[in-house]
């Protein structure tokens, strides 16, 4: 049976059971995976699947069931049992489900890429990795060279029973290095382009942009001279903060913070909730006049950037924090609902066999008019950081510390010494207002972060998080005992 006809069956089948809404998606991806360590091929991985997710509401409580045997029978079967599973959760719900305005999209929608990443050879990436490893293993005190690349290719046929009815393609690919030095007592490791693996929505042409294998040598270098760096000073002073670090700082103390169902407390036993409830919404100074952050889905090359989200709803944008006031939220059709808001096409599921959750999409701080050179240059003393090594913040978003891989003490306007273990620490309202310069489009770079979990049943989501580097005045830094 042709797939859509095995859809409109799904949705059909589900109204005779008595749902008063039904949604169907069909997924088929299709993920390479090369990983490299220390010269020797660790992954070597071709991943295909094919399944199909149905959602109903009935009596105003939701039901989802799925397979990966798509066939009449299996349809059948997972969308009675979806009706089902409604049923029941109707004795335990909240109150009933409203979805606001129907959802009616139409059409077809695919990443646009140059050159198609499953069209260049297994030999050709693995290649390009170990050529990056040869370069870093050629740096004298490098202990472990890792190097990564990934390939997504996802088809997607979304419909409801309004009569929404979408298809789209997603392509996305990625990579990084990673050098480690080990000496005097610790361990300290340089990353490109990222910590975690830079990765986009685009072709082949985002890997080979990155051109991992001429800044390998690089990246070891700097792994081997933190050893002997100095340590990173405690104290309060004025922090310039990378935009790669920027990158991560904006998912964890914003991104998270403006998914509505954590605000609404239905990721609470897993995920945490949120310091920016509902009453903070245009009443609220998250940041200082020169934050403006913007969640959209139009924004490629970030991984947050698609056609529609798992519920039909188009890509948009989104203002979360304009001139440093909170006036946006991350929202679901039904949350959307709860507030008088209409959605911003934020639900998306990692798989056929998940639900559809509030992910972030491309939640990026706005670019401001300072070039970096000038903005160093107007700080009198103070540390630039650069690229994530670890972080911790509570489950309200609120109290925050990351450690960066490098710092540089910043003296009479100009970058000095090398230094390691940098850390800083903040509550997030007094971080962002502490804000009194953002730097331009020539630093500006849109990151992806592809492991943000979430949910129970765990999801792997990806995001994109477009920053410059930012300064920031009066930051507790070092690490603090």
């Amino acid at each position: 049976m042709p797939l859509d006809d095995l859809i409109s069956r799904a949705l059909d089948l589900a109204a005779v059971k008595g749902a008063a809404y039904c949604d169907v998606r069909m997924v088929e991806t299709h993920q390479e995976r090369f990983v490299v360590r220390t010269g020797v091929v660790d992954t070597l991985s071709n991943d295909e699947s094919l399944g199909i997710g149905v959602r109903v509401l009935v009596n105003g409580s939701w039901g989802f069931a799925s397979t990966n045997l798509v066939s009449p029978i299996e349809v059948d079967q997972i969308t009675s049992l979806a009706v089902e599973i409604a049923k029941a959760s109707a004795h335990s719900s909240n109150g009933p489900v409203s979805l606001g305005p129907p959802v009616t999209s139409r059409g077809v929608y695919t990443t646009p890429v140059q050159t198609d990443p499953f069209t260049i050879s297994p030999q050709a990436k693995l290649e390009l990795l170990l050529q990056a490893d040869r370069q870093m293993g050629a740096v004298k005190g490098i202990s472990a060279r890792t190097g990564n690349l990934v390939f997504i290719k996802e088809h997607k046929t979304f419909a409801n029973s309004e009569g929404a009815h979408v298809e789209q393609t997603i392509y996305e690919s990625g990579g990084g290095i990673m050098a480690t030095a080990r000496g005097n007592g610790e361990v300290q490791r340089r990353s490109y382009p990222q910590s975690m693996r830079q990765q986009g929505c685009a072709g082949w042409e985002f890997v080979a942009a990155m051109d991992l294998a001429g800044n390998a040598e690089r990246v070891a270098t700097e792994a081997v001279a933190l050893l002997s760096a100095d340590q990173c000073p405690s104290g309060v002073t004025t922090l310039i903060v990378g935009a790669s670090q920027l990158g991560l700082q904006i998912h964890e103390s914003c991104g998270h913070a403006i998914e509505l169902d954590r605000v609404l407390g239905s990721e609470a036993a897993y995920a945490g909730t949120s310091f920016l409830t509902t009453d903070k919404l245009n009443n609220f100074q998250y940041g200082s006049e020169h934050v403006n952050v913007t969640a959209d889905s139009v924004r490629l090359p970030g991984l947050g950037s698609y056609g529609w989200d798992d519920e039909g709803v188009p890509a948009q944008s989104t203002p979360v924090v304009q001139n440093g006031r909170f006036v946006g939220y991350l929202t679901s059709r039904e949350t959307a609902s709860g507030l008088g808001l209409p959605p911003n096409g934020s639900m998306r599921a990692s798989s056929w066999n998940r639900i559809p959750l509030i992910r972030m999409t491309n939640v990026s701080l706005e670019p401001g008019n300072w070039k970096l050179d000038d903005l160093i240059a107007d700080t009198d003393d103070g540390i630039y950081m650069e690229m994530n090594r670890s972080w911790s913040i509570d489950d309200r978003r609120f109290n925050f510390q990351f450690g960066t891989e490098v710092g540089y003490e910043i003296k009479h306007g100009k970058l000095g010494k090398l230094l390691k273990n940098s850390t800083y620490t903040g509550i997030t309202p007094e971080f962002w207002n502490s804000c009194d310069a953002v730097c331009n489009e020539d630093s500006w770079t849109m990151w992806g972060i592809p492991n943000c979990g979430k949910g129970q049943p765990g999801q792997i989501g990806h995001t994109g998080h477009g920053a410059a580097p930012a300064r920031f005045r009066d930051i507790q830094v070092g690490v603090m005992t």
